[in-house]
């Protein structure tokens, strides 16, 4: 972060400049996991009670999540899920790498987030371009593998899985992402999940959110009163390279 706002990167060699060579030590200012982990770090650093329920509500459009003291409360970015299970599937799949994932237990919830930068949601994901009858862009990869992971698949086995709340949020500078919308009615959801018929509920709807860097700051804006001198200073930088990468943002 001070490196993009200070511009303190340096001299490039001519190489790197000109793009002949690829130097592993730029920071660059497209890249959508450095903004990911300047979010994640400075969220850490608050108390989840001034921003969790706001910024998913917000999200959501529902105030489904209420202020709450969270227990065994978690924020993970770039968490790997094992291979969503082959036999449901038609196409062969790897691990799925999440960009941020939020869990607590009281209730049990999970809530996955997929964070955008220059580019919008891929419409097609690794061994499924959309041919195979089901879609598969990045987002409904996350639906159901999110689904699947907090046990609303019915599966065999010999304990039961208890189900946790879930819910999937698309990070990104502006709102806007038309997979959003797609995916918040539950007869679209179903019709494009393989196996949908071994799902007998899903979470509450809409399950599926999105919020942009304008929703961050309101909500940061709106809670900073009730964060101690700390908090507040990580909050107005935070807010600070929000508006810098915001400015920045590739169109």
């Amino acid at each position: 972060m001070l490196v993009e706002l200070h511009t303190k990167a340096g001299n490039l060699c001519s190489q790197a400049k000109e793009g002949t060579i690829r130097c592993p030590l730029i920071v660059r200012s497209t890249s959508e996991d450095v903004v990911t982990g300047q979010i994640v770090q400075a969220l850490k650093l608050l108390d989840p009670r001034q921003w969790v329920s706001d910024l998913l509500n917000a999200a959501l459009g529902t105030q489904r999540f209420p202020r709450q003291v969270y227990r065994n409360f978690r924020i993970q970015p770039w968490y790997a899920k094992p291979p969503f299970p082959r036999e449901l599937l038609k196409w062969d799949e790897g691990s799925t790498e999440v960009d941020v994932q939020i869990s607590w237990e009281n209730p049990p919830t999970t809530v996955y987030i997929e964070a955008k930068y220059g580019s919008k949601l891929s419409t097609r994901t690794a061994n499924n371009h959309g041919q195979l009858a089901y879609p598969g862009d990045q987002l409904i990869r996350n639906i159901r593998v999110g689904l699947n992971d907090c046990g609303y698949y019915r599966t065999p086995g010999l304990f039961d899985h208890r189900q946790r709340d879930f819910a999937v949020i698309v990070l990104a500078p502006d709102r806007g992402q038309p997979l959003v919308q797609t995916y918040q009615p539950e007869e679209t959801l179903r019709a494009s999940i393989p196996h949908s018929d071994l799902i007998e509920k899903f979470p509450t709807f809409p399950f599926v959110g999105e919020l942009g860097y304008a929703d961050i700051t309101e909500v940061l804006k709106s809670r900073i009163r009730f964060l101690c001198r700390t908090e507040r200073i990580v909050v107005e930088e935070l807010l600070r390279y929000l508006d810098f990468k915001y400015g920045t943002r590739p169109r």
